[in-house]
């Protein structure tokens, strides 16, 4: 059969890569996930493609991961072309040009619609032997793309691996393939520290082996065994299980066994086991559990229901499964560890080991990629993420007793974006962590009440209040609250930047950044702005959360702020000053508050684009605008929107985001001359996440470094 094809080269310069492994469990999708944020940083239209998938009545796994993580725009059908069976079938038919064909066509549709076009291979240990070629060499080939090769390090020496890249290089040339990259993934320490200074023709890149990707979690198990939720929360089932044990002792010997992470598989009547499992969980001296597993059928009776239902928040999820204990032992070890959509710890840490071991900007610079005006939402977290990274920032959290800070803080570690301080009692914060299943052990732990810090910090605030009737006692008191504390770090350079208000009023978080930090030079006034991520596109609205009646030079100090924070996050600002009339047809003293405020916008800061007062239709959309100020260089094109007070702005952020399902991330704290930022007390783990990335940003930004 030959393999020199009709088709070898026919679509050249295509804007596409083709990941592909020889072996099984390489960890394609680690490569797969790297590659698709950049691409999602930079184009909001990446289509995903598996020319082959593996015969099954489930969906292939990896295409329904990419799908639903990026938000892909494409139905799961365009997502393949065939299956294991029907490859082999046209080849052992001599049909080959004839498959070739088929997915050069089904790839040039995706091309045509899309501005770039990730693939992905299947391993060739998924074929049968009698296919005696690498099947993806083929398809690369063929369709015109490079290979992103990936390998298996596990358990391989130094030679080994070497070997194999050489290996493989050669045959990727002798094919006439165009070579990419080589990623070498599942390394072990030892080995990747000899071949750090290993150099090659072609980029190769060495990731670690990270034992938690290759770990199933209790939601995993959960599903995979059909198991029942007796109790806990969703959250919970996130909880990796390092390892099981059946629990056959009695109490007092079983204790002597158990260690961080284990999965407790015991009959659903032993009480016994059942109670002093979750004691653990409460106590410091025996390590976290992963959760409870009851077997045969059997759930606790009504006296252990009650007092467990009696805890305010049940510390561990416990499963329940009518197989018999042996069994279920024997299934729970044959669980595949996989990455879902929903597997947001591993999917951070997967981010982090590829960004910390890949060089990004070089793989960026080989990569042609289409012009695109877009800006999805997905595009601009991940532009958050490769900005913080630039030029890492040290940001304090001091709500350290809130578990969402506590889950963002090791999602933000393990993406490796930031440092991060937590203010509380170290016991404690490691307690609760361990407690929840969480690795925080990046992070710095600073206890207000013992720290070295505190005298300078109590000298600093009297010396800056002293004029104001501050007393030596009243600013003791002052640093004994988190806040305050973690704002003097961020004045004093101990820190970059604080984020509070998970828990803390606006008013909590902003007091102490006004008596402490103060406002920019020529900026009287701290407002905030929201980023409204549409579609296709980034808008920013000030102010929705500080400023309840602004005047007009306290609208225009906003106008000012959010101009610069717009350029500051690679936005072109066009401020739009909103009022319920248009240019001249209107009047009222509402509208007159608007009007003077774009005067003094144009009078202080003449490079402003700026147009007000103006309606929203007006300010963005072309025709409306054509009509009502056809000569404005604003009209119909504004992204920074500035509303007249609090109650119109925040309205309108929340009438749109909940309306049009954009993406609301703020608020964004402005005019201060170091950052300082709010969080809303019903935010998510994301919206801290992103909120902790912005405010690295600003850090950037206000020590003169161009990131």
């Amino acid at each position: 059969m030959s393999q020199c094809l009709l088709y070898e080269g026919v679509i050249m310069g295509v804007k596409s890569l083709y990941i592909s492994s020889i072996e099984p469990a390489a960890g394609s999708l680690i490569v797969t996930m790297g590659m698709m944020e950049l691409l999602k940083r930079r184009l909001g239209r990446v289509a995903f493609f598996r020319p082959i998938i593996e015969d099954s009545e489930e969906k292939d796994h990896d295409i329904e991961f990419v799908l639903e993580k990026y938000d892909l725009d494409m139905r799961y059908s365009q997502s393949y072309g065939f299956t294991v069976h029907e490859v082999e079938a046209m080849i052992a038919e001599n049909r080959l040009n004839e498959l070739i064909e088929q997915l050069i066509e089904k790839c040039k549709k995706l091309e045509n619609r899309y501005d770039f076009v990730l693939i992905e291979g299947l391993n060739q240990a998924c074929f049968t032997q009698s296919l005696d070629f690498d099947i993806n060499l083929i398809i690369a080939k063929n369709i015109g793309t490079s290979l992103v090769s990936v390998l298996k390090g596990k358990n391989k020496s130094k030679k080994e691996i070497l070997d194999e890249i050489a290996i493989e290089s050669e045959v990727i040339k002798k094919e006439g393939c165009s070579h990419f990259a080589t990623f070498v993934n599942r390394m072990d320490e030892d080995v990747l520290a000899k071949l750090a200074n290993e150099i090659s023709e072609i980029p190769t890149y060495y990731l670690p082996e990270v034992s938690e990707l290759d770990t199933p979690t209790v939601n995993e198990i959960m599903s995979t065994l059909n198991c029942m939720l007796v109790l806990g929360e969703q959250k919970d089932l996130k909880r990796v299980v390092r390892q099981s044990k059946i629990a056959a002792m009695k109490l007092e010997n079983f204790l002597e066994h158990i260690e961080d992470g284990d999965l407790i598989i015991v009959p659903g009547d032993r009480a016994d086991i059942i109670v002093g499992s979750i004691a653990t969980i409460q106590s410091r001296n025996y390590p976290n559990i992963a959760g409870l597993l009851l077997t045969g059928g059997l759930t606790p009776n009504r006296a252990i229901k009650n007092l467990f239902e009696g805890y305010s928040e049940f510390p561990m999820p416990i499963l329940s499964v009518n197989d018999d204990t042996y069994t279920t032992a024997m299934k729970v070890n044959d669980v595949p560890a996989q990455i879902t959509a929903k597997s947001e710890r591993k999917i951070a840490l997967a981010q982090g080991l590829f960004t910390a071991n890949v060089d990004v900007k070089r793989i960026e610079e080989k990569i042609t990629l289409a012009s695109s005006q877009t800006i999805t939402p997905m595009m601009f977290e991940y532009n958050l993420f490769e900005r913080a990274r630039s030029n890492r920032k040290k940001i304090v959290l001091p709500e350290s007793d809130d578990e969402r800070i506590l889950r963002a803080t090791e999602i933000l570690l393990r993406r490796d974006v930031v440092d991060i301080v937590l203010l509380g009692e170290k016991n404690d914060i490691e307690h609760r962590s361990a407690s929840l299943g969480l690795d925080i052990s990046g992070a710095e732990i600073v206890s207000p009440s013992d720290s070295p810090l505190m005298d300078e910090f109590i000298d600093t605030f009297y010396e800056l209040r002293k004029k104001k009737g501050m007393t030596l006692d009243a600013a003791k008191d002052a640093m004994s609250h988190v806040t305050y504390f973690a704002t003097m770090m961020v004045h004093l350079g101990y820190a970059d930047g604080m984020v509070s208000g998970a828990v803390n009023t606006t008013g909590d978080t902003i007091r102490p950044a006004l008596q402490i930090i103060k406002t920019k030079p020529g900026i009287t006034t701290v407002s905030s702005i929201f980023f409204m991520c549409l579609d296709t596109k980034v808008l920013i609205y000030g102010d929705c959360a500080v400023n309840q009646e602004p005047n007009a030079n306290e609208l225009a100090q906003i106008a000012i702020s959010s101009n610069d924070t717009a350029k500051i996050f690679g936005i072109d600002p066009k401020v739009a000053m909103l009022s319920y009339s248009t240019g001249s047809s209107g009047q009222g003293s509402e509208v007159e508050k608007v009007r003077e405020a774009t005067k003094l916008v144009k009078e202080i800061r003449p490079d402003i684009l700026v147009e007000g007062p103006i309606q929203y239709d007006a300010a963005i959309d072309a025709k409306v605008a054509k009509k009502k100020l056809p000569n404005s260089e604003v009209a119909g094109k504004a992204n920074v929107f500035i509303f007249p007070d609090l109650n119109t702005g925040n309205n309108t952020y929340k009438a749109v985001q909940r309306s049009s399902g954009a993406v609301a991330i703020g608020p964004v704290l402005q005019g201060l001359k170091k950052p300082v930022n709010d969080l809303s007390r019903g935010c998510l783990v994301a919206d801290i996440v992103n909120t902790v990335a912005i405010t690295v940003i600003q850090a950037q930004e206000n020590d003169g470094v161009e990131s």
